[in-house]
């Protein structure tokens, strides 16, 4: 009886941010691993590990995905993006420079998946009512702000961009 060669790692080849990567993963590494561990990506942040709390959010070919729930596998000809890419050379993107303004982050542990999931939800509807703002928004828990001050920066970014077409 021969026995199989166990495949113990994985050659993957993705876009993060619009830069190639490539690297090396574990069959059970998850993206978010990958991110902060492999590729220094520290933006991402681990809040819970079983998808409940969104701080890892990621876009993964324009879906919005928790980064602990994605094999790092998965990733292989993805183009992802991340809290990294988001502000443009040193200029802060709309909903960034309104967290700020609004004083809608306090610890920081949430408030990347919750730019990452308002950027996707401002992608998919420019003018989004707070109802809205507050379903898109729901995967992503924050325990320190409450959630009035981040729908208002939400809400200031999405009228600002859209001001500037």
């Amino acid at each position: 009886m021969t026995k199989m060669a166990k495949i113990t790692k994985h050659m993957v080849a993705t876009t993060i941010n619009g830069d190639l990567h490539e690297f090396i993963c574990e069959p059970d590494e998850t993206l978010l691993e990958v991110l902060r561990d492999r590729l220094g990506m520290t933006g991402s942040k681990e809040g819970c590990g079983t998808g409940d709390c969104g701080a890892c959010s990621v876009m993964l070919d324009d879906r919005l995905v928790c980064s602990c729930l994605v094999l790092g596998a998965e990733a292989d000809g993805a183009e992802i993006k991340t809290i990294e890419g988001m502000a443009e050379g040193g200029d802060l993107h709309p909903l960034q420079e309104a967290f700020l303004d609004h004083a809608a982050l306090q610890c920081g542990i949430c408030t990347p998946g919750i730019l990452i999931a308002a950027r996707a939800l401002l992608q998919h509807n420019p003018d989004p009512s707070d109802e809205e703002v507050r379903y898109w928004l729901a995967g992503n828990l924050c325990r320190c702000t409450g959630y009035d001050k981040i729908i208002r920066a939400v809400q200031h970014a999405a009228a600002e961009m859209r001001e500037a077409g």
